[in-house]
Order: structure tokens, then C-alpha cells, then sequence
């Protein structure tokens, strides 16, 4: 796995952290959680690059039809991650959503930064 598809997974594994506080207001809303799965088909090979922005411009459209601000921001954050399949500087706007919605619900987002730094941690060591 090289480093663009481990931000890929890595990007998938935070906005699935908060990917509830989103389908707790929405859950007949797929989009979110099809950008998700969509960035880890991409780091699979299984889906393009292309496929994948699409689902990214599906979870954003998501958020902008979202009200509360953990909603807007799990889906944000389901959006960047597929986007990283595109761009891998998405990746770390996946990880800052994942904390905006934590925040927004009252959660510990120093909790979910340190989580996420040794997430991406050991992503990278396996790697090695």
C-alpha cells in the first residue's frame, strides 16, 4: 500500500468515527456512508478515482442539506475522505471534520486528534 492509498484508509477510518452523528438525523441517507466505503474501494483498487469524487460531491451535497453542525461536519468529513482518492492533501480536512463533529456534540476532539495521530501512526509504520 503506498502512502496516498494509507491517507486514503486513514481518511476513511476518521470520518467513520463520527459517520453516526450523521445517520442519527439522516438515516435513510446513504451518501455519506457510500463516500466512505468509496475511499477504501479506491485504496482497494476496486473503484476509480473518478467513481470516487463522485461520492465525495455526494457527501458534500449531503452536508449542504444537512441542519446540525456534527451532521454537516460528519459528512464533510465522509466527503474529504473519498476526495483523497483525487488529491491525498484531502485527507487531513477528513480528520478535521471528524473533530468539528465531535466538538459540535460536546465529545472530547483532543481525544479524537490523539486518536487519529496514532491511527495515521501506525498506518505508516506497517507500512514500513
Amino acid at each position: 500500500m503506498n502512502q496516498h492509498q494509507q491517507l486514503a484508509l486513514w481518511a476513511a477510518d476518521c470520518a467513520e468515527r463520527v459517520l453516526s452523528l450523521f445517520e442519527a438525523e439522516y438515516p435513510s441517507d446513504p451518501r455519506p456512508r457510500r463516500a466512505i466505503d468509496g475511499a477504501r474501494q479506491w485504496k482497494s483498487g476496486s473503484l476509480s478515482m473518478i467513481e470516487a469524487r463522485k461520492l465525495a460531491f455526494a457527501a458534500h451535497a449531503a452536508a449542504r442539506q444537512s441542519e446540525s453542525k456534527a451532521a454537516i461536519a460528519a459528512a464533510r468529513s465522509a466527503g474529504h475522505a473519498a476526495a483523497t482518492a483525487h488529491v491525498p492533501t484531502h485527507a487531513p480536512h477528513a480528520a478535521s471534520y471528524a473533530r468539528k463533529a465531535k466538538d459540535a456534540v460536546g465529545e472530547d476532539d483532543e481525544a479524537e486528534y490523539l486518536w487519529q495521530n496514532l491511527r495515521l501512526t501506525a498506518l505508516l509504520s506497517d507500512a514500513e
